[in-house]
């Protein structure tokens, strides 16, 4: 271990007087980035996340009509050091990514590789082990195939190897019938979806290399499902836990006790959820969880969530893919009530719908994906909005962190005072 800096002695004999470099340290209320006229309500609520929210660092971002509206970040992205947010800082979504992944397989639909209504198995032919042979692609989307939990041992040797884990995927056997209850596939989701879509995709791509060609790289996104090695560090934010107790306030004993129970549904549909973090480089590189390890920034979501809520001609969608995106969900045969989050949610070819318990957007048409911790995107098509959150200070409720809602709040007053 080397000495401290005040003890070194150059060769010459003489103190080493060279600076040393510190992280330059952030304060907390500190905010940067703009909005557009009207939109002044929305850096207000931002403003007062840090100051009456105990927000720690974060951004938010808005699309309108195509435009640019809100573009606002600040504070600290990283706890321990005290370290900015910066305008280009990208942090992990966690279960946010689930609606960047499902933008690909809307992309496979409007290029003619996918039917949601056709059997899996018909793209995916091993698939059809252990009961499996009926499910549809939209059941799958819908966290309706009873495939939330792996039987087998996934570990990051097994997810950087595809064709190893599509061996795993293809022979685990349903928790029940496929299409008679919702669960959510918390982490099995995305390894499903990847290995779908490279099935279907003519070049075989998986689902982080498809969405950085097909969609990242088309639109200027700075996000990604599959972190390269060239994103520097500094570039990174943390994302701070909070305490046992803050977590047993704010998410209830009852979800907490299912939480830290191993055998429980929602304990073991999350399995494989922290893969994606590396002490040394803070997030795994080269490592695909598309349900939950993706990185990027609030611009690139609301980015891409504007152009689904507005035509998608930049893609290339269909209107048929964005009509069935807006539809509402189908439910499985005893409901929506899930059987691993213990309350009622509502989920349509990858996306979350809203519903009464998670309202967001307009009800019924937007869709999106909120993740832990309090990140959210989301399109609205009536509104033609697409919307960004992510945080470094990761909070404790279920449904509706209260810093994302007061920004959607502020975002609608604005909204519907144009539209009146």
């Amino acid at each position: 271990m080397p000495a401290p800096i005040s003890s070194r002695v150059r060769k010459a004999g003489r103190p080493d007087r060279s600076p040393v470099v510190r992280p330059r340290r952030a304060s907390r209320n500190h905010i940067e980035g703009s909005v557009s006229p009207g939109f002044e309500p929305v850096r207000a609520a931002f403003a007062e996340n840090f100051s009456r929210r105990h927000e720690l660092g974060g951004a938010c971002c808005v699309y309108h009509r195509g435009e640019q509206v809100v573009d606002l970040w600040g504070g600290i992205r990283n706890k321990a050091t005290g370290e900015p947010w910066e305008k280009d800082t990208m942090v992990i979504v966690y279960s946010a990514t689930k609606g960047l992944a499902a933008m690909t397989l809307a992309l496979a639909h409007s290029r003619s590789w996918l039917d949601y209504e056709e059997r899996v198995a018909t793209y995916w032919p091993e698939f059809a082990q252990n009961g499996k042979e009926t499910i549809t692609v939209r059941q799958l989307l819908a966290h309706q195939a009873g495939l939330f939990a792996l039987d087998e041992k996934v570990d990051r040797s097994v997810v950087a190897d595809l064709d190893r884990l599509a061996v795993i995927l293809a022979r685990q056997k349903p928790a029940w019938a496929p299409g008679a209850r919702q669960a959510y596939h918390g982490i099995t989701i995305g390894y499903y979806e990847n290995e779908l879509l490279r099935r279907i995709d003519p070049a075989h791509r998986s689902l982080g290399r498809f969405f950085q060609d097909e969609i990242a790289t088309p639109l200027g996104l700075e996000f990604y499902i599959r972190l390269p090695e060239s994103i520097p560090d500094s570039r990174l934010a943390t994302v701070a836990r909070p305490s046992l107790l803050a977590m047993l306030r704010g998410f209830g004993i009852r979800f907490s006790l299912e939480a830290f129970n191993r055998r429980s549904n929602i304990s073991r549909a999350l399995e494989g959820s922290m893969l994606p973090l590396d002490p040394e480089r803070i997030y795994a590189r080269n490592l695909e969880i598309p349900a939950g390890g993706g990185v990027g920034t609030a611009r690139a979501m609301a980015r891409a969530y504007g152009v689904f809520a507005n035509g998608g001609l930049e893609l290339g969608l269909r209107p048929d893919t964005l009509h069935l995106l807006a539809a509402p969900a189908i439910p499985a045969a005893r409901g929506f009530y899930d059987e691993c989050m213990r309350a009622e949610a509502r989920f349509s070819l990858g996306f979350m719908k809203p519903s009464p318990g998670w309202p967001f957007g307009s009800e019924g048409s937007s869709f999106g994906a909120p993740g832990s911790g309090g990140s959210l995107g989301f399109a609205d098509p009536k509104n033609g909005m697409g919307y960004g959150y992510v945080t470094s200070g990761m909070g404790t409720v279920l449904t509706g962190d209260p810093r994302d809602l007061a920004l959607r709040n502020a975002v609608y007053s604005v909204i519907g005072a144009e539209m009146a």
